[in-house]
């Protein structure tokens, strides 16, 4: 138990105004070097942590300490680690999940909102937070016209402060763009790492599927789409760098086995990948256990791992150790490297989420599009 509770129950019982005076006075969840303390305090049958972290217990009760309305418990926690989570609030037979009344962080996602703990030692990283002192660059909306597909498709383009036609910048186009917009801050790391010479000026092409999980599970429409329609139209309309090196593509989860597969369809299109917490999903004997949703992704990365070629020049890859997925990200490796590839590959105590991805940015873009910070220092 955190030192702190041990110091409310160390006379007995607490009265409702020690604890209202401990609970206004401390942030929660209680964190120190060892771990962390999960607390909660109301009425209920049973408190549950819900939690995602590969390898342990997906529920965990938290249990009441005696004549009180606090409910308790303990977990270790490495320093650095971050970690997302909900309470499953059970009373009088129904069970809601609720974020943490308590603690005040919270992370955002397609689906929602989850309650964040912030290990020993994570700090947001500046880089991420709005910096008035940046030239902020622009995005607007571009309607695509897809031949592949049929009819128009969205895309968010951001276009770096002090853009110039007289000029030409390299292209990132990005998998799930509108979410890495809303849910990674995209927008303000660019903003802060092109204004702080870290990464170079670029146009970022943000890209969004109406139907995610069978278009960027290793389908050839959708790598047709990126090469013919994306890349064709955006070069028609923007000064664009004319080199594989200069063309990267950019994804987490499904996002990543999508920008891989195009980049392995088409050899030569695109110099630069970064991959998150890749869908990876591959079988060495008999069928793959995720479930039929990554059936085709299944089939792509068995085939890949069979003829791998030389997709891109440079990738930067990341992903969560606490992410079901770390195995076939760590296997995923060797594989690129042995084909002559750059890459570079950074693992962080976190889980499959947005903000995870977005803590990776700098070293991801920075690595894969150098500014000249990089290129006097290194």
């Amino acid at each position: 138990m955190h030192a702190l509770l041990q110091a409310l129950l160390a006379d007995g019982v607490p009265s409702a105004e020690r604890i209202s005076e401990f609970l206004g006075a401390q942030k929660f969840p209680l964190v120190d070097r060892d771990g962390v303390s999960f607390v909660y305090h109301g009425e209920a049958d049973s408190i549950v942590l819900r939690c995602w972290i590969s390898g342990l217990p997906t529920a965990q009760p938290l249990a009441r300490i005696t004549g009180t309305a606090l409910w308790a418990l303990d977990l270790t926690l490495p320093e650095q680690s971050r970690v997302e989570y909900k309470f499953e609030r059970i009373s009088g037979g129904n069970s809601e999940w609720i974020t943490d009344p308590l603690n005040p962080f919270k992370a955002n996602d397609p689906f929602g909102a989850n309650s964040v703990v912030q290990g020993y030692g994570y700090e947001r990283p500046d880089w991420t937070l709005h910096d008035p002192q940046a030239r902020q660059g622009t995005v607007d909306e571009l309607r695509i016209v897809s031949e592949v597909y049929g009819g128009q498709r969205r895309a968010q383009i951001y276009l770096p402060a002090r853009f110039r036609r007289t000029r030409r910048y390299p292209l990132l186009i990005v998998h799930d763009g509108e979410d890495y917009l809303r849910f990674a801050a995209l927008r303000t790391v660019l903003d802060n790492l092109i204004d702080r010479l870290e990464i170079a000026p670029l146009i970022v092409a943000c890209t969004q599927s109406p139907d995610r999980l069978n278009e960027y599970a290793g389908h050839d429409l959708q790598a047709r789409y990126l090469v013919e329609d994306v890349c064709e139209s955006l070069r028609k309309g923007l000064p664009l760098e004319d080199s594989p090196a200069s063309r990267g593509l950019m994804g987490a989860s499904f996002g990543a086995v999508a920008a891989l597969h195009a980049a392995w369809r088409y050899p030569g299109q695109f110099g630069r990948l970064l991959l998150q917490s890749g869908s990876f999903a591959f079988s060495d004997i008999g069928p793959s256990r995720r479930g039929p949703v990554f059936d085709p992704v299944v089939r792509f990365v068995n085939e890949f791992r069979h003829r791998p070629g030389h997709p891109a020049e440079r990738i930067y890859m990341s992903c969560g150790i606490y992410e079901s997925l770390i195995y076939e990200n760590r296997s995923l490796l060797p594989l690129l490297r042995d084909q002559g590839m750059e890459v570079r590959y950074d693992e962080a105590r976190d889980g499959h989420n947005w903000e995870n991805w977005r803590d990776r940015l700098r070293a991801g873009l920075s690595w894969l599009y150098p500014g000249p910070l990089w290129m006097v220092y290194e």
